[in-house]
C-alpha cells in the first residue's frame, strides 16, 4: 500500500501543477478593475482613432491644438490606465500576501498530521517525509505482513494528496508574488514615461498659445479660424433646432429663471461676452459666450433641467456639449475633458455633465459657456445669479 501511495504521489503533484486552484481572495475587486480596464481601453481605441483622422487634416492653428489636445487625453488616459493596472495587481498582491502565511500554516499543519501517521506506521519512531520518500524501498518492506499497518496506510492517500496540493499551492502563490511585484514595477516606469510625455506635451500647448499671444500674423490666423468654427457651430445649432428629435419639456421655462440661474461650475470669467478687443495688437473679436476659470473643483453642473442634445468634439470649443431645456433654449459647455452624460440623456438642473478641461482652450483650463435661444446667443452674465 506504501509503494502504492508513492506511485499516486508523482501523478497527483504533476495533475496539480498543470490544474492548480483558481484564487479566490480579491476576486470581487479584481472583475471591478478588469471592467475599467476594459472601459479605458475603449477610450484610448476611440482617441486613437481620432488623432489618425485628425492627421489628414488641413494644417492650421486650431489643428495644432487639436492635436496637441488628443495627444494630451490619449497620454492621461493611458496614465489611468497604469493607475487602474497598478490598483488591480496591488489588490492581487494584497491577497496572495494574505495567503502565503494562510498556507504556511497550512502546510505546517498537514506536515504534523503526517508525522503522527508515520510514527504509527512504523514502530522505529518517527520518520521525516522526505525521507519517507527516499527510502521508500526499505521501508515498503517493514510494512509487509501487517496487516494493522496495512488498514492504517489505506487512509493516507487524502493526506498525501492534502499536503502535495497545499505545498503546490505555496510554491504558485510565492511565484506570483514575485511576479507581480515585476509587474508593479514596469508599472510605475510606464506612467513615470508617460507623464513625461504629458509634460513634453504641456510645453508645445504653452509655446504654441505664447506664439498667438506674441505673434500678431498668428493671432489675427487664429481669430479668422475661431471666426469660421463659430460659423459651422451656428450651422450645427440649426441642425439641432431643426431636428426631429422631440424637445426637452420642463415644468419651469428657462426664460422664467433669467437673472436666477445656477452657475455652471464656480470660479472666475476670464473672457466674457461680446466684442472684445486685443490690448496689444488692437483687434477686436465677437464672443458667443463666456469662459470661466475653475475655482474649487472640476465639475461641470448643468444650470437647468433638460435633454443632452449633442456630446462631441468640436473644433475651436474641444468636447462639446449641448443642452435643450425645451421652447427653443439651449446651453453650450466646452472645453470640457471627460462627459459624464451622452447624447439623448435627460438632465436635471445642478447635475454634474462633465468635468473641466482646456483642449482647445487659449486661456488654459477653463469653461466655455453659452446660452443660446433658438441660435441667437445671449449674454450669460444676464441670466446667470449675481455674485
Amino acid at each position: 500500500m506504501v509503494r502504492y501511495i508513492l506511485q499516486v504521489v508523482p501523478t497527483i503533484f504533476i495533475l496539480l501543477i498543470l490544474f492548480p486552484s483558481p484564487p479566490t481572495l480579491g476576486q470581487e475587486d479584481v472583475s471591478d478593475y478588469e471592467k475599467r480596464l476594459q472601459e479605458i481601453a475603449a477610450q484610448i481605441d476611440d482617441l486613437k482613432t481620432w488623432i489618425k483622422r485628425d492627421e489628414r487634416k488641413k494644417t492650421s492653428i486650431l489643428t495644432q491644438l487639436d492635436k496637441i489636445g488628443f495627444n494630451k487625453r490619449l497620454i492621461k488616459k493611458e496614465i489611468s490606465l497604469y493607475d487602474i493596472q497598478m490598483k488591480k495587481a496591488n489588490t492581487e498582491l494584497s491577497a496572495l500576501n494574505r495567503k502565503i502565511p494562510e498556507l504556511r500554516a497550512k502546510l505546517e499543519k498537514e506536515k504534523e498530521s503526517i508525522g503522527k501517521i508515520l510514527t504509527t506506521l512504523y514502530k522505529y519512531g518517527r520518520i521525516d517525509f522526505i525521507d519517507f520518500i527516499i527510502e521508500a524501498d526499505d521501508l515498503g518492506s517493514l510494512l509487509q505482513g501487517n496487516k494493522h499497518l496495512v488498514l492504517l496506510a489505506q487512509h493516507q492517500d487524502q493526506i498525501v494528496a492534502d499536503y502535495l496540493q497545499t505545498l503546490n499551492e505555496l510554491h504558485t502563490a510565492e511565484n506570483k508574488l514575485e511576479e507581480k511585484k515585476q509587474e508593479i514595477s514596469k508599472f510605475i516606469q510606464g506612467a513615470q514615461q508617460k507623464k513625461q510625455d504629458l509634460e513634453a506635451e504641456e510645453k508645445k500647448n504653452r509655446d504654441l498659445i505664447r506664439q498667438i499671444e506674441q505673434n500678431k500674423t498668428t493671432h489675427v490666423k487664429t481669430m479668422d479660424e475661431l471666426q469660421d468654427r463659430a460659423e459651422q457651430l451656428q450651422n450645427l445649432m440649426k441642425k439641432i433646432l431643426n431636428s426631429k428629435i422631440p424637445s426637452a419639456i420642463t415644468l419651469i421655462p428657462l426664460y422664467e429663471k433669467k437673472g436666477a440661474l445656477p452657475w455652471p461650475i464656480t470660479g472666475r470669467v476670464v473672457t466674457r461676452f461680446g466684442l472684445q478687443r486685443h490690448p496689444r495688437f488692437n483687434t477686436t473679436t465677437m464672443n458667443n459666450g463666456v469662459e470661466i476659470s475653475p475655482q474649487k473643483n472640476m465639475f461641470v453642473k448643468c444650470i437647468h433641467p433638460g435633454t443632452v442634445a449633442y456630446t462631441d468634439h468640436f473644433q475651436g470649443y474641444g468636447n462639446l456639449i449641448i443642452i435643450d431645456h425645451g421652447m427653443s433654449y439651449y446651453t453650450l459647455y466646452g472645453h470640457c475633458s471627460d462627459f459624464l452624460v451622452k447624447k439623448g440623456d435627460p438632465v436635471q438642473a445642478d447635475q454634474t455633465i462633465a468635468l473641466v478641461g482646456d483642449y482647445s482652450s487659449l486661456k488654459g483650463t477653463t469653461l466655455y459657456f453659452e446660452i443660446r435661444y433658438k441660435t441667437k446667443p445671449l449674454n450669460p452674465l444676464q441670466w446667470l445669479k449675481r455674485r
